[in-house]
């Protein structure tokens, strides 16, 4: 039996229905994952969806600001930049006392990004009214809410995928029934199948056809080569840590020098992360009662085994396993003394301004780390091959110091020869790195 032009327009119209639901359905959930994404990028560290942490909580914060009187659009100029935000709203500038930790500054996030976030935590449940506490107490759920990895987002473009495909063929659908409608010969019509019209009339427009497939085929070669250059560059990561560490604090506003918690940096390969007696040097004293991070001390006193109340070590120790953020290859070698000793690189050239950190830390774009006085100028991304070649190119190595046997050598045997020294120096009065070898292979691969 042959399905009518009416009735096959119906299902058409049906199946373009069911395509458009789909769609809402995923855009709905693809602005979830989005706001899901951006909070553990960038709120996370610092922030709680239901509890007070270094600051206050998110959840309904968006009607909190509307209800306590706050000005227009001021909850998205706060996360922009908090300062601008109090120096125009009364409402901000009092919210601003809650806490003497400030907040760093989003200039990136954009209206939308902001409400896909403030959503996403309004649509949190309460884990203190439906979260069960696993065995263990609730330190075994903070274990297990730390070991949590970032869902992937894949599935969403998947979707999106197939609804492009379904509305794609849902047109060609309807293109083809107009077609048999508005014929004169429709018994000659319908012999032809979707394929034999879709290639006449690709061979009519050919022209059309050919410009539009070279545009896609060359745009998918600059897309793969794009994707291969983006391999390896880790700007911007920072991941979730056990304890909410807030460098401003401690070596901005404590002052507390690097070298005192990462003690090998001027010694070592490595600089190390502080074990956790480092800290109790000054949290046996420093316990937090009563502050807002108080939590994130006890969990220094689990790791210890302190008894707070006895003033006593008990021997039952859970150590902290930090999340590792600045990774290099494994035919990478890098050497943290060589470039603090003999190279005379300051901590902020490659790690940024950490006392103005007020969470832990993480890979700083390129630009944020060229914004900060005194540090070389660079242009390539941070951690990449590129980088550290313009560095080099760039610092100049302060030979006959003292502080280096090897580099010393270079300068005597240098100063022997003025001709060569004056070479070296190049007419910008300094010997840099990779006119020291600093280009070589084997400098920094195995």
């Amino acid at each position: 039996m042959e399905i009518s032009n009416i009735q096959s327009l119906k299902r058409i119209k049906s199946l373009a229905y069911v395509a458009i639901t789909i769609g809402l359905i995923a855009f709905s959930n693809f602005a979830s994952a989005q706001g899901e994404g951006l909070f553990k990028a960038k709120c996370a560290t610092c922030h709680m969806t239901h509890k007070n942490s270094t600051g206050p909580k998110l959840a309904g914060v968006k009607a909190k600001w509307a209800a306590g009187g706050a000005k227009e659009g001021s909850i998205y100029q706060w996360v922009n930049n908090w300062q601008t935000a109090a120096a125009n709203d009364p409402y901000a500038a009092e919210v601003s006392k809650w806490s003497p930790t400030a907040m760093s500054a989003f200039p990136d996030l954009k209206k939308e990004e902001i409400d896909a976030i403030l959503d996403w935590v309004d649509a949190q449940p309460d884990p203190a009214l439906v979260a069960p506490v696993p065995p263990g107490g609730a330190d075994a759920a903070g274990a297990t809410n730390v070991a949590l990895e970032e869902e992937s987002n894949s599935w969403v473009w998947l979707i999106m995928g197939i609804i492009f495909v379904v509305v794609i063929m849902a047109v060609g659908g309807v293109r083809r029934q107009l077609k048999l409608a508005t014929s004169e010969n429709e018994a000659e019509a319908e012999k032809m199948t979707y394929g034999e019209e879709l290639r006449a009339l690709a061979w009519k427009y050919r022209l059309q056809v050919g410009l539009v497939s070279l545009v896609v085929v060359i745009s998918l070669f600059v897309g793969l080569f794009q994707s291969l250059y983006s391999i390896n560059i880790m700007e911007g990561y920072q991941p979730s840590q056990p304890i909410v560490f807030p460098h401003a604090q401690h070596a901005g506003i404590n002052g507390i020098d690097c070298k005192y918690c990462h003690n090998t940096v001027a010694k070592s390969k490595s600089a190390s992360i502080p074990s956790v007696n480092v800290c109790m040097n000054c949290h046996k004293q420093i316990d937090g009662e009563g502050k807002e991070y108080a939590p994130q001390i006890k969990k220094i006193y689990a790791a210890a085994g302190w008894d707070k109340e006895g003033m006593k070590y008990t021997g039952k120790t859970d150590p902290i396993v930090w999340n590792k953020v600045h990774v290099l290859p494994e035919h990478v070698y890098f050497n943290h003394s060589q470039h603090v000793v003999v190279g005379g690189i300051d901590c902020k050239q490659c790690h940024g301004d950490m006392t103005q950190m007020t969470e832990t830390a993480k890979v700083q774009p390129v630009e944020e780390l060229n914004k900060i006085e005194g540090n070389i100028k660079l242009t390539r991304k941070t951690l990449t091959m590129g980088w550290c070649i313009e560095c080099h190119g760039k610092k100049d190595v302060a030979i006959g110091n003292g502080k280096n046997g090897y580099y010393d050598e270079i300068h005597r045997r240098l100063k022997q020869d003025p001709k060569l020294y004056a070479q070296y120096l190049n007419n910008d009065g300094k010997v840099t790195a990779n006119e020291l070898g600093g280009w070589e292979c084997a400098k920094c691969h195995y």
